[in-house]
């Protein structure tokens, strides 16, 4: 006895569905019929393969439905027409042969829209890294500002120790003066006498 699976679909599996079903509604077979024939293929149940058609794939398959349809229409008038006229029969192209022309373009259908998929993930990490880079480049800005804050205080501070500095050697080049001066000014107040043994004495004025 098959088991009946239950468990996630695959990509492969829709795609499989998805052929299937189309397949079907151009030879003009019904649905259930394929939802029947994917179950046997898949060990899954008719009705989970129709609900998973109707839920889900059916949406991404829009216009394949559609030339579906139409390639039934245009089958039935060909048939028709081979029918009424037999002098000229007209060759049909087989279901077979339909499916085996419609399927590379349902894969190239779903690669073009896993590589759009896959562009649009790269676009938002792109997007996500360059809001990063921009945050970045913020912060890096406020460092800079507070840089060049304290380079000018210390170019203010530089400037007041210079001037200080000034100030101090112009005190100190005064104070020096000063005692030069008294210096001076005491040298030339003494004077020297000559005492009585004939010895050179100090005279303060």
């Amino acid at each position: 006895m098959t088991t009946t699976r239950q468990d996630a679909w695959t990509q492969d599996e829709d795609l499989l569905l998805a052929e299937v079903v189309l397949r079907h509604i151009r030879e003009g077979g019904t649905q259930l019929s394929a939802f029947e024939e994917v179950g046997r293929r898949l060990s899954r149940t008719a009705a989970a393969c129709g609900f998973r058609w109707n839920s889900y794939v059916r949406k991404q398959y829009k216009s394949g439905i559609e030339l579906a349809k139409k390639q039934r229409k245009n089958s039935k008038k060909d048939t028709n027409t081979n029918e009424n006229n037999s002098e000229a029969p007209v060759p049909i192209v087989t279901a077979k042969v339909q499916e085996d022309l419609d399927t590379p373009s349902l894969r190239k259908v779903i690669t073009i829209l896993e590589e759009y998929e896959q562009s649009q993930q790269k676009y938002e990490q792109l997007e996500q890294e360059n809001k990063v880079l921009q945050e970045l480049v913020l912060k890096l800005e406020e460092i800079n500002e507070q840089y060049e804050q304290e380079k000018e205080t210390l170019a203010n501070n530089l400037e007041v120790i210079e001037e200080a500095y000034k100030a101090l050697i112009e005190v100190m080049e005064r104070a020096r003066k000063m005692v030069v001066l008294q210096e001076d000014e005491k040298s030339r107040k003494l004077k020297l006498q000559v005492d009585i043994n004939g010895n050179f004495e100090r005279i303060e004025k």
